[in-house]
């Protein structure tokens, strides 16, 4: 029986064994995942095939980025369907056609900058684009900045820096716009989403938030929501409290909470569970895409366990299927 998640008009099915790879395939730490306009799933990951697209059943259509991405970890997908690559291990921005075609570059690849020098780029983590398609990328391990960019990748400001006030980051780990320019920021490990209007200028935050890690805005321009990854304790001192995640929260443009998916007694494997919650899209049915690093996050959460196979095998993706009301 398939584990239901939520209550009310946020119930979701949980889909087992979503992806369906070719044979000796994996997907390995899958960091994000997005969706173009025909619902076809590009999923991110940290295996051997970058990027791996499907149909929404799951179905394997083809790969690309071999030997050209160095550890995945942000994705977005534009109106026109162009995938932003974001590469912490590369430390840059590639934005790419959904056949792999690379279209632009943003910063030097396996060049970093100095650590918490605020220049682009050490370890970014993600992209979004302001309504006129400038680019926002968080830095995100190695700084603690967001950069805006021009369309065509020339740098036009900078914010942010290392603490705990308004405008500061500790890990600077996703970020999110919406119709209106607005622009909201997971800023991790100060367990809050911080919102800023497209100049950089901090407007509010939304706290209430366990390590945000994915943030995806969906539910339409004039009264969007966001489908937020938490994650679970990442210390061994709280590592078994309850009712801290690994869970998704979606909240209103206000960062009221809706609605929260999971996470009562902790990570797992079981269906209805998560480990480690990095990367979300919607399709066109409000169905929930949902990337996991449970490789990478396995010792943090389970030191003591040998890590099963199907973690590894099938456990980074997950599909919850919006249930009708």
């Amino acid at each position: 029986m398939p584990a239901i998640l939520g209550t009310g008009a946020h119930r979701y099915r949980v889909v087992d064994n979503f992806a369906k790879l070719p044979d000796g395939w994996q997907l390995t730490d899958v960091a994000s995942v997005a969706v173009d306009s025909k619902d076809r799933v590009y999923v991110f990951n940290r295996g051997a095939h970058p990027m791996v697209v499907l149909d929404r059943e799951g179905n394997f259509l083809r790969s690309f980025g071999e030997g050209l991405f160095s550890r995945a970890h942000g994705l977005h997908i534009d109106a026109d369907d162009n995938l932003y690559c974001t590469d912490d291990g590369d430390h840059t921005v590639r934005k790419c056609t959904t056949e792999g075609k690379v279209l632009l570059t943003i910063g030097i690849p396996a060049k970093p900058a100095p650590f918490m020098s605020g220049e682009p780029f050490h370890r970014c983590t993600h992209t979004a684009l302001s309504p006129k398609g400038e680019i926002y990328v968080s830095d995100g391990y190695g700084n603690a900045r967001v950069h805006k960019f021009t369309p065509d990748g020339k740098l036009i400001k900078s914010w942010g820096e290392p603490g705990t006030d308004p405008g500061q980051f500790n890990i600077v780990h996703n970020i999110a716009t919406d119709a209106e320019g607005w622009v909201y920021v997971a800023d991790r490990e100060n367990h809050r989403v911080q919102v800023f209007d497209g100049e950089g200028k901090y407007e509010t935050q939304w706290n209430n938030l366990h390590r945000p890690c994915a943030l995806c805005c969906c539910g339409g321009a004039t009264s969007p929501t966001f489908v937020i990854g938490e994650l679970g304790p990442g210390l061994a001192i709280n590592r078994n409290v309850p009712n801290l995640g690994p869970r998704l929260s979606i909240v209103d443009a206000r960062g009221n909470r809706i609605a929260r998916l999971g996470g009562e007694a902790g990570p797992g494997v079981a269906s209805g569970k998560f480990l480690a919650p990095h990367g979300i899209a919607l399709d066109s049915k409000g169905d929930i895409y949902v990337g996991e690093v449970g490789v990478a996050n396995w010792e943090t959460s389970f030191p003591e366990e040998e890590m099963p196979a199907a973690v590894r095998a099938t456990r980074c993706l997950q599909k919850l299927e919006r249930v009708a009301e």
